[in-house]
């Protein structure tokens, strides 16, 4: 056929792409599905296939694939793996070490704690961008070191953990091309990982983001690219894991320059829904490059304007979330923005009617000529949708936006969404 499939797709992939009931998880399902449908290119969003293979089973296939194999998502699918990889290359990341035992994990966050930082506990497997807690003291540290390798909260993901120095300063989210040997960066973004204004309470997959970013200036973007996103896609092409997709590096920038907090093997939301609306030129052209070795050739062109992304989130997010909840307003939204909402847990009810299935539900977006205007836009378009114990962070946007409300989006950034 000619056009989109996606599986497993939701209502809003729907307005563009046919959609076949095969979940992301479904390895060989979704290499024969692939073949079925005679597929040219397959575009691989999600962490969790990636990391369990899906892109060398459809690379097996004959088909060109946007997304890393598994040896290469390692750097998403395993902390530690990706934390040793760092060090041994010299790429700037801050102190860690990588425990499964409870006494040891819970003295090695004293010995931080008592040089007068913090610490950040870290489940070493993929946890849905929630296996991350932020600590001010040895009673949140010991308890999130609990909570994995004791209690199990986060599963397999949590078996071991990484004990990491925490770090102040401005966060960045940096998004590269990659064809297994050029890096082609994006423009940055700004996460908002904790799920409260102020940056406060747990860590969520991402509450918002904006695009561009004030503090990644020309200087600070080339330190990104020439210390974190060259060496690690030529590390892993030294490892015999050449990287093949997009590539997400969480940067803290720290008095000593840019640090990298993790990197994620695929296009981080809401990242991407700050960004991609900002591309002025063809994003099949970068995508298709990729999976063909032909970056080099390849230029990005940007709109000036700015994009500010603000996340709708289900009640009880992000633990246990309501799900089936009629959602209203979607084309309200769309027609007070200019942009398409981007869906996320989101699913047809049993009337043919948008309902919530999942934790972060959407994310309304939209362009202004400044962060100020684009940030309005967003918060107007958000205004028009509704669902029973609909949420959202009130301050998503630069410093300067965030200062009315006396919040500062800044803190350690951590398990992208």
């Amino acid at each position: 056929m000619d056009g989109l499939v996606c599986a497993p797709g939701n209502p809003g992939m729907a307005e563009l792409a046919e959609l076949r009931p095969v979940g992301a998880g479904d390895v060989a399902g979704l290499a024969a599905l692939a073949a079925a449908e005679h597929v040219d290119l397959a575009v691989v969003g999600p962490e969790v296939p990636l990391v369990a293979g899906v892109g060398d089973a459809l690379a097996a296939g004959g088909i060109r694939v946007f997304g890393p194999g598994a040896a290469a998502a390692r750097l998403e699918g395993s902390k530690s793996w990706a934390k040793s990889l760092m060090v041994a290359r010299g790429i700037p990341t801050p102190g860690a070490a990588t425990f499964d035992r409870v006494d040891e994990a819970t003295a090695y966050a004293e010995r931080l704690l008592a040089g007068g930082g913090g610490v950040v506990v870290k489940a070493d497997g993929l946890a849905a961008g929630k296996g991350v807690t932020v600590c001010d003291g040895l009673a949140e540290a010991s308890a999130a070191i609990g909570d994995a390798l004791e209690r199990g909260v986060f599963g397999a993901a949590g078996r071991r953990v990484l004990v990491e120095e925490r770090l102040a300063g401005e966060e960045l989210s940096v998004l590269a091309f990659c064809d297994g040997k050029v890096v082609l960066p994006l423009e940055a973004a700004q996460d908002f990982k904790r799920a409260f204004e102020g940056d406060r309470g747990p860590n969520t997959g991402g509450m918002g983001s904006h695009s561009p970013v004030p503090a990644c200036t020309p200087e600070v973007a080339g330190r990104v690219a020439d210390e974190v996103l060259e060496p690690i896609a030529a590390a892993l092409a030294e490892e015999g894991a050449p990287y093949v997709g997009v590539l997400y590096a969480g940067i803290m920038l720290t008095p000593d320059g840019p640090k990298v907090l993790e990197f994620n093997c695929r296009f981080g939301d809401p990242e991407t829904q700050a960004l991609l609306p900002r591309l002025a030129s063809d994003l099949a052209e970068p995508v298709l490059a990729c999976t063909e070795g032909a970056l080099g050739g390849v230029r990005l062109a940007w709109r000036p304007e700015a994009c500010v992304a603000v996340v709708a989130a289900s009640a009880g997010y992000p633990g246990p979330a309501a799900t089936g909840v009629p959602v209203r307003g979607l084309g309200e939204a769309s027609g007070v923005t200019g942009l398409p909402v981007f869906q996320a847990g989101t699913a047809l009810g049993p009337h043919g009617e948008v309902v919530t299935a999942g934790g972060r539900v959407l994310t309304v977006a939209a362009l202004g000529d400044d962060h100020q205007t684009a940030r309005r836009r967003a918060y107007d378009g958000l205004a028009a949708v509704s669902f029973e114990g609909m949420w959202y962070r009130s301050d998503i946007g630069p410093r300067e936006s965030s200062q009315s409300s006396g919040t500062h989006p800044v803190g350690h950034l951590a398990g992208g969404g």
